[in-house]
């Protein structure tokens, strides 16, 4: 490959991953062309995108950028798979599609910038961040909802018994017969 190529291949790398701050790294190697052409269609239907990179280039790209780490542990045939929300939704679309296609190969992920790179099997247990948001959510209510209901409790009982008084008293009157004057 000429050096005019390589060089537009790395400013498309740059291009392309240079906002990136995490990304999957596997392999197709062992796919045919029928299943890696369903596995990208699946990828796709999912908002993420698959690229099968030349390591050397992706390497000089990565080099000035918070994909540095990722670029490091580039060998062999890999491809990247970026997209979704976080890489969390990668790795968990990435683990449930190995069940299907068994010759993907997963290797490693980088997380929000994270010079320290985790497994893909790993980063598909942890929790996303509409996860992680939904379980704060609900630790922060937890407290206030049992407060409302310790104010709300005494109150209940308290009109409860002013109902059951007006309740006894309107049944009362009605059964009362008229006193003769």
């Amino acid at each position: 490959m000429s050096k005019p190529v390589k060089d537009l291949m790395t400013r498309e790398y740059e291009e392309r991953y240079g906002d990136l701050n995490g990304a999957c790294v596997v392999s197709v190697i062992g796919l045919d062309a029928v299943s890696s052409n369903l596995l990208r269609r699946e990828l796709r239907a999912r908002q993420l995108r698959l690229q099968v990179v030349k390591n050397s280039l992706a390497r000089r790209a990565f080099a000035d950028s918070a994909m540095a780490p990722l670029g490091a542990v580039l060998s062999g045939p890999c491809a990247l798979v970026t997209g979704g929300e976080s890489v969390i939704d990668v790795a968990k679309a990435l683990v449930d599609l190995k069940k299907t296609y068994a010759k993907l190969d997963l290797k490693v992920g980088m997380l929000e910038g994270d010079p320290e790179l985790v497994t893909v099997e790993k980063l598909a247990q942890m929790k996303n961040r509409g996860q992680t948001l939904s379980e704060v959510a609900m630790l922060i209510r937890s407290p206030g909802g049992r407060l409302a209901g310790c104010l709300l409790s005494p109150g209940g009982r308290i009109a409860g018994c002013v109902k059951a008084v007006i309740e006894k008293t309107e049944s009362g009157a009605e059964g009362a017969e008229p006193s003769a004057n």
